[in-house]
């Protein structure tokens, strides 16, 4: 079997580095905004959620708290095996291989989907919307969730990064594709100095890293999300 299923989009700081990026998951958004906004659209109580992308398997414990089943799907089979044993002692949950250009999964058998910081960055996408429009239920919902790269501390280091980027080009993207945005403002809270600074050095080429770190001070960040959803 393949480290990486073919059609995967490299994602360099988790396949990379999955320890440091748990650090990452279990820092951002501890008010659970993101959460919370998800849940005033569409909640997943005894629903089936789809969570693309899913890595480790962070999120799948939160999400079987209150779903009638949680699936997992995962390119990267080494992560996807730490998924299965973060979620081994939950039996509504099963995690995949698969990409999301072509899930394994039936039609018309999801409610909610969540997809958070996984292939879905705009221009490039349609396969893998292609699929969820296969997949999601009649009155499902599919939410992605991105960074905002015109507001926030964040942002302005993902602009400073990645010049290439048009954030209107992106929202224009997923405005003809039917979805809605919902802006978010959220936080990166580190319990050390020495976490935050080996998240940016995993999101960051060297020295940007290093150029962001000297100019902040302190173990938190605020950070703007860009929520977009439809139903389908």
């Amino acid at each position: 079997m393949p480290k990486v299923l073919a059609g995967a989009v490299p994602s360099p700081n988790i396949w990379g580095a999955p320890h440091t990026y748990e650090l990452e998951n279990l820092a951002i958004d501890p008010d659970r905004r993101i959460e919370a906004a998800m849940a005033a659209i569409r909640p997943w109580r005894d629903a089936v959620v789809l969570d693309v992308g899913c890595g480790t398997g962070f999120h799948l414990p939160r999400f079987a708290e209150l779903a009638a089943r949680v699936i997992g799907v995962e390119p990267h089979a080494s992560l996807a095996r730490q998924a299965r044993r973060r979620a081994a002692a939950l039996p509504n949950v099963s995690v995949h291989l698969g990409v999301a250009q072509e899930l394994p999964l039936p039609d018309r058998c999801v409610d909610v989907v969540h997809a958070r910081w996984a292939y879905f960055f705009g221009p490039g996408c349609e396969a893998g919307l292609d699929e969820l429009a296969r997949v999601v239920r009649r009155g499902g919902v599919a939410f992605v969730i991105d960074f905002d790269a015109t507001a926030s501390r964040y942002g302005g280091w993902f602009r400073r990064a990645w010049r290439s980027y048009d954030p209107a080009r992106v929202e224009r993207f997923w405005a003809r594709h039917g979805f809605a945005r919902e802006p978010l403002l959220v936080r990166w809270r580190f319990g050390r100095r020495d976490d935050l600074a080996a998240v940016l050095r995993i999101e960051f080429q060297p020295d940007l890293a290093e150029a962001f770190l000297a100019e902040h001070q302190g173990t938190e960040l605020d950070c703007a999300i860009n929520l977009w959803w439809r139903r389908y």
